[in-house]
């Protein structure tokens, strides 16, 4: 473990978020607690209104809103947020309830990360988020669920997964009791996902990705 600690690279984090910024402040308490080696270096709302901003706003972080509508298009919006990661000089952008398609650049590739509180590849893809997931896995009659980190490429919900976590779907389950029970998986799972990238032990081949073993 020693050795591991050694190779530890702390990463500096861009946040995107369209919400509340639940997700952006698990990972500052953990931040703060000294059990994540990462900063926060950018917070990037889609949404002017997003009670992410005050948060952000509280922990002393710089926070920007790039509005969808705002720009000709996806690409143009896009080519922003990346313009302000840039600046910012932060190593990994991690999603965090952010709503807008994002086009990832050349030079972001394998450098964006998301979660998603379903086990992919199932209950994913365009209009799957927040209650909408726990809805349809309750609707499926699923007996688990869970959530999973993932590397983003140029869609919704795909590219390589680093993590996942599982937890039951109990037979009275209600969308909000479940989506409490997810969050608290999402809650270790990101900020493990971010220290296996900072310990450089997260591998990409192919469509997969394979999480190399300490030291």
């Amino acid at each position: 473990m020693a050795d591991s600690k050694a190779k530890t690279t702390p990463l500096r984090l861009a946040v995107l978020l369209s919400g509340g910024g639940r997700t952006m402040q698990n990972l500052a308490d953990r931040i703060k607690a000294g059990s994540l080696p990462a900063s926060l270096a950018v917070v990037i709302s889609s949404r002017a209104d997003a009670y992410g901003l005050e948060r952000a706003k509280s922990l002393g972080v710089v926070a920007h809103v790039v509005a969808r509508q705002d720009f000709g298009s996806a690409a143009a919006a896009s080519g922003r947020v990346f313009e302000l990661v840039r600046q910012a000089g932060a190593d990994l952008v991690c999603l965090a309830g952010y709503m807008s398609l994002l086009m990832i650049p050349d030079d972001f590739a394998e450098k964006v990360i998301n979660i998603h509180p379903a086990l992919l590849p199932s209950f994913g893809g365009k209009g799957m988020y927040g209650h909408r997931v726990h809805e349809a896995v309750l609707a499926a009659g699923c007996k688990v669920a869970g959530c999973t980190v993932h590397y983003c490429d140029q869609t919704y919900d795909t590219g390589p997964i680093i993590v996942q976590r599982a937890c039951p779907v109990l037979d009275d389950d209600t969308p909000d009791a479940l989506a409490t029970r997810v969050f608290e998986q999402e809650c270790i799972a990101y900020p493990e996902a971010i220290g296996l990238i900072a310990q450089g032990r997260v591998r990409v081949e192919g469509a997969r990705a394979r999480v190399l073993p300490p030291g």
